[in-house]
């Protein structure tokens, strides 16, 4: 059973950068496409990025395009976000997914079979 681990969350100021992981065990990573997505409250989860096996595919939100940058690392098991210029808006839960699809990007949640609890980014105005 795959089992995602979300880290590096937190509270910065508008303007600021954090750097999210997902570290992945009990499967084979390298095989797997991932994701992020996030969850603001009251609203509905939403895509951020997503990134193929071995990366050589990657889609983005229109909202995080320039700002944000996923990457992974089959070496470490390990999925990133890099985030910079948050915003307000990009307060949220962060979640990784991962996919048995390996070539996917896609931006639909039902694509992604395996999920991690999230991370809780807080951008303070």
């Amino acid at each position: 059973q795959v089992q995602l681990v979300e880290s590096g969350g937190g509270l910065v100021q508008a303007g600021g950068s954090l750097r999210l992981s997902c570290a992945a065990s009990g499967g084979t990573f390298s095989s797997d496409a991932m994701c992020w997505f996030r969850q603001a409250p009251g609203k509905e989860r939403e895509f951020v990025a997503a990134i193929s096996r071995r990366g050589a595919s990657l889609r983005y939100a229109d909202s995080v395009k320039g700002r944000f940058t996923i990457s992974r690392d089959n070496a470490k098991n390990t999925l990133y976000l890099e985030m910079n210029s948050l915003e307000p808006e990009d307060a949220a839960v962060y979640f990784c997914a991962a996919s048995r699809i390996s070539a996917t990007t896609s931006a639909s949640a039902g694509v992604y079979d395996y999920w991690g609890q999230g991370t809780q980014v807080t951008v303070s105005s």
